[in-house]
C-alpha cells in the first residue's frame, strides 16, 4: 500500500481532532487552568479528599491544574489567599464566618468534612492536668495561632469558664511536628487531628482526651449540633469571577467523595504520597478507618451546620456577635450541585 494511502486516515483523524480543539469540543484536560490551594497542613486526613484528588487525577480530569501548596495551619494557608499568592483554601469552613465579620467576604464551594475531627489531648508528660480548667497558665499546641484549632480551644475553654487570655498558644503545625511537640513537652496540651491523635493513643495508653470531635456523637456534645470541618474555600470576588475554575474544583473533589464511598480503607491508602503513611501504615490505616464516617458523600454544606458555627462564633467573638452576618452567603453550593448531576448522585 503506498505510504500516502496508508497516512490518509491518520491525517485526516489528526486535522479532525485539531477542529474539535479549536471548537473546544476536545478532551478537558486540553483547555486546563491552573488553580493553586492552599493546605492548611497536606498530612491530616481531614484534607485527605483535596489531596486524593490529585492522585486521582480527577482535577485534570474535570479539566483543570491544581497546585496543592502545603502550609502550617488553616490560618497560614488563609493569609497566603489574602495576600494573592494562592487562589482558593483547603482548610476550615468556620473562618468564612469568622472573616464576615471582618468585611472580608469568603465561600466555601464544597464541604468535604462533615465534622471538624479536633481532639484536646493532655501531653503525656503532664499527667497532672485532668480537665480544661487546669489549662490554665499552661502552653497549649494550635495548628498555628489564629486557625481553626485555635477557634476550637478558645470556644472549649470558654465552655468551660477558663479566660483564653490565661492560656498561651504556640504554634506546632500537624502531623509528626504537632506529635514530637506533646512527647518532647514543648506544650502541656494540644489540638490535634489524625492521623496524628491515633498514633499519640497508640504511643501513650492512658493519654488524656480533654475534648473530642471525630464522632458525631461527640461533636453534639461539644457544639449543641453538627459542624463541618474541612472544605474549599475562596473570596466571594473570585469565587463570583472564576465560575468555570470553581465548578470544576467542586466537580474533582465531588468525584473524589464519590469514589471514596466505593473503595476500602486499604484501597485509599494505596492511593495517597507514601510520605504520608509510610512512617508507620498501620497506624495511618486504623486512623484512615476513623476518618471515613466524617467525610461528607455529597459535598453539600448542611445549612444547620452552617448556623451552628456561626452561633458558637456569637457567643466568643464579639464582632461575629455584632456583624448581623447573613451566613447563607458564606458557602455556595452551586457547583456541588451540578457535579452531582452530573455523576448521576442524590443532593440529600
Amino acid at each position: 500500500m503506498p505510504i500516502a494511502a496508508a497516512t490518509a486516515p491518520l491525517f485526516r483523524r489528526l486535522c479532525l481532532a485539531a477542529v474539535l480543539l479549536a471548537l473546544g469540543i476536545g478532551p478537558a484536560v486540553a483547555a486546563g487552568t491552573k488553580v493553586t490551594i492552599a493546605v492548611g497542613g497536606e498530612s491530616c486526613i481531614c484534607y485527605l479528599p483535596v489531596i486524593l484528588a490529585r492522585q486521582l487525577g480527577y482535577y485534570e480530569e474535570a479539566g483543570i491544574t491544581a497546585e496543592l501548596v502545603d502550609f502550617k495551619g488553616g490560618s497560614t494557608a488563609l493569609t497566603a489567599v489574602l495576600g494573592g499568592s494562592a487562589d482558593i483554601v483547603s482548610g476550615y469552613y468556620d473562618h468564612t464566618v469568622e472573616l464576615a465579620a471582618k468585611d472580608k467576604p469568603m465561600q466555601s464551594i464544597v464541604i468535604f468534612d462533615n465534622l471538624p475531627g479536633e481532639v484536646l489531648v493532655v501531653s503525656p508528660k503532664n499527667p497532672e492536668i485532668k480537665k480544661v480548667a487546669d489549662l490554665v497558665g499552661k502552653q497549649v499546641g494550635v495548628s498555628a495561632p489564629g486557625s481553626s484549632t485555635d477557634f476550637f480551644l478558645k470556644y472549649v475553654l470558654r465552655k468551660a469558664g477558663v479566660d483564653p487570655n490565661k492560656v498561651p498558644v504556640v504554634g506546632i503545625g500537624l502531623g509528626a511536628p504537632s506529635i514530637a511537640a506533646m512527647e518532647q513537652g514543648q506544650v502541656q496540651a494540644a489540638v490535634m487531628l489524625d492521623p496524628a491523635v491515633t498514633q499519640l493513643e497508640a504511643r501513650h495508653a492512658d493519654l488524656k482526651i480533654l475534648s473530642d470531635t471525630r464522632t458525631q456523637a461527640d461533636t453534639r456534645a461539644v457544639f449543641g449540633g453538627d459542624y463541618p470541618g474541612g472544605a474549599l474555600y475562596a473570596l466571594t470576588t473570585w469565587v463570583k469571577a472564576h465560575p468555570t475554575e470553581s465548578e470544576k474544583l467542586a466537580e474533582a473533589v465531588v468525584h473524589t467523595l464519590q469514589w471514596i464511598q466505593h473503595h476500602t480503607p486499604e484501597e485509599i491508602m494505596a492511593k495517597m504520597p507514601p510520605s504520608f503513611t509510610s512512617a508507620d501504615p498501620v497506624l495511618y490505616l486504623a486512623a484512615l478507618k476513623n476518618a471515613i464516617p466524617t467525610y461528607s458523600k455529597t459535598g453539600l454544606m448542611d445549612p444547620k451546620g452552617a448556623q451552628a458555627v456561626l452561633t458558637v462564633f456569637s457567643e466568643f467573638v464579639p464582632e461575629v456577635k455584632n456583624a448581623n452576618i447573613d451566613v447563607k452567603t458564606t458557602y455556595n453550593d452551586e457547583y456541588v450541585t451540578k457535579a452531582l448531576a452530573k455523576f448521576g448522585m442524590p443532593s440529600q
